[in-house]
C-alpha cells in the first residue's frame, strides 16, 4: 500500500451546543487538516496522485469553512461542529473528489490547536 499526506488550514468560528464549559460560547480556531490518501498501486507516472490535484481537492472542501461561522453551515445545523464531526465531513467530501479504483482517503486529522486533534478513519 502506498500513501501520500497533504495538509491545509482554515480559520473559522464555532460553538458546541449543549456543552457545559468554554466551548459552548462562540470562539474560533486556526484549524489544520491533514489527509492521508492511499493506493494499492501507482498511476502511470509512479504516483498515488499528483500532490497539486490532492491539495486542490482538499482546498475545495475547506473553502466552505474558511472565515465562516461553522454552526451556520447546513451540515452542522443538527450536528455539533466538533473536530471529530469536521474530520468525518472532510473525509466524506474528499472521498467523492478523488475516486479512482484502488485509491482511497485513508484518514483525515483535524487539529484545532497545536496539541489537540481528532481523526476520522473508515475501516
Amino acid at each position: 500500500m502506498y500513501s501520500i499526506r497533504i495538509e491545509a488550514d482554515f480559520s473559522a468560528a464555532h460553538n458546541l451546543r449543549g456543552y457545559s464549559g468554554k466551548c459552548e460560547r462562540l470562539h474560533g480556531h486556526n484549524w489544520r487538516v491533514e489527509v492521508i490518501i492511499a493506493s494499492d498501486d501507482l498511476d502511470e507516472l509512479g504516483m498515488v496522485m499528483d500532490f497539486r490535484e490532492a491539495r486542490d481537492a482538499l482546498s475545495g472542501v475547506l473553502s466552505k469553512f474558511d472565515h465562516r461561522y461553522l454552526n451556520e453551515i447546513p451540515y452542522f445545523k443538527k450536528k455539533n461542529p466538533s473536530s471529530e464531526v469536521i474530520a468525518r465531513y472532510v473525509f466524506e467530501e474528499l472521498r467523492k473528489k478523488i475516486r479512482r479504483p484502488g485509491r482511497t482517503v485513508r484518514r483525515v486529522i483535524v487539529w484545532e490547536t497545536e496539541r489537540s486533534c481528532a481523526a476520522y478513519t473508515e475501516d
